[in-house]
């Protein structure tokens, strides 16, 4: 991962495009940005899967959600605020096209590879993009290599590397260091290594947090 830039804060967020909260915090986020085009932040995306046991080849996305919620009706309960959130952020994402679950961990290393590139934010946005608009399987290689070419990166590299077990560990590797250090929920934001902000929170607190760290608050 490269290094913040003379006066720049980093700002960690460990997260799974999978995760709608991480969607939804994502969104909140950029809206923040936006606002201050100003802002000192060097984002990077840390991995965190939701479901470190997920098969490879994934699972029925019905099945899945039942196993979590119990029944139908647990599912809408659980996915209405998800989803009214989604539609007052403008992200009209459409679950009803999603087929399966994916292990998210060639999704993670695709990150990581961004991550040398300068080039992980537009590739997580092309994940989230691809899970919960499109109801792509971005466990997928083609899709990962869609994702990453139109981030700017190599596609030939990203199939290639695909193919290997390349940063595998490297990648499970930081998971368990941030679960260790108690990180057990996403997404989760940490900011200039220290302090700790968790959840999808309003672009009004990230507009707050800035405009204190640039001293106009």
């Amino acid at each position: 991962m490269t290094d913040p830039l003379p006066g720049q804060i980093r700002l960690d967020i460990h997260a799974d495009p999978i995760c709608p909260w991480c969607l939804i915090g994502k969104a909140e986020l950029d809206r923040a940005l936006e606002s201050r085009p100003d802002h000192p932040f060097a984002i990077t995306w840390q991995p965190f899967q939701l479901d470190p046991q997920m098969p490879q080849a994934g699972m029925d996305y019905v099945a899945y959600m039942k196993m979590k919620f119990t029944d139908e009706k647990g599912i809408l309960a659980a996915m209405k605020p998800v989803m009214e959130a989604s539609e007052r952020l403008g992200l009209w994402i459409n679950p009803s096209l999603i087929e399966r679950v994916p292990n998210t961990l060639n999704a993670h290393r695709l990150l990581h590879w961004a991550g040398l590139e300068g080039a992980q934010t537009p590739v997580m946005s092309g994940l989230m993009r691809a899970h919960w608009r499109e109801g792509r399987n971005i466990n997928n290689p083609d899709v990962l290599v869609e994702i990453g070419e139109k981030a700017g990166m190599n596609g030939a590299v990203i199939r290639r590397l695909l193919a290997t077990n390349e940063d595998r560990d490297e990648v499970a590797g930081r998971e368990i260091a941030a679960r260790q250090r108690g990180i057990n929920s996403v997404p989760t934001f940490i900011v200039a290594g220290s302090h700790v902000v968790t959840g999808a929170q309003p672009a009004s607190l990230w507009q707050n947090v800035i405009d204190e760290l640039m001293g106009r608050a």
